[in-house]
């Protein structure tokens, strides 16, 4: 069975929102209205509403580093989640974790990037040569 995510959480500004889900990131937009826009987060729905986002603090401890919690994600295959990369570096994207290999050689082997929104909302995105290695222990 496929199952979809829809994850709603709030942005300080819609037209920021809108500027970087849809510009940089590359997500089309969908319905919307005055306080709130949905976004077809690769191939998941996001629904950002005007509010104060959630307290973030650096707790979660992954490999060698300390990453934000909590964090919102996504895992695409390798050869996308390349692509990404290289489109956020050329956006001049401030990443928190800059594109990396972790658990290299080790069940779960992954590329991860972190970066935040406008409104400040953690990002992390991962990649994988197989999805079977999600959950390899």
């Amino acid at each position: 069975m496929r199952s979809l995510f829809h994850l709603a959480y709030h942005v300080t500004d819609l037209d920021e929102a809108r500027g970087f889900y849809g510009d940089v990131l590359g997500c089309k937009e969908g319905r919307s209205t005055d306080t709130w826009v949905d976004f077809d987060f690769f191939d998941h729905q996001i629904s950002l509403h005007l509010g104060k986002p959630f307290e973030v603090t650096r707790t979660g401890k992954v490999g060698d580093h300390m990453v934000m919690m909590p964090h919102l994600g996504i895992v695409l295959r390798l050869d996308d989640w390349l692509a990404l990369a290289e489109r956020l570096q050329h956006k001049d994207i401030a990443f928190d974790i800059p594109p990396l290999v972790r658990f290299e050689g080790e069940p779960g082997e992954q590329r991860t990037m972190f970066f935040f929104d406008p409104s400040g909302n953690p990002i992390e995105v991962k990649g994988f040569k197989d999805f079977d290695g999600l959950f390899a222990s």
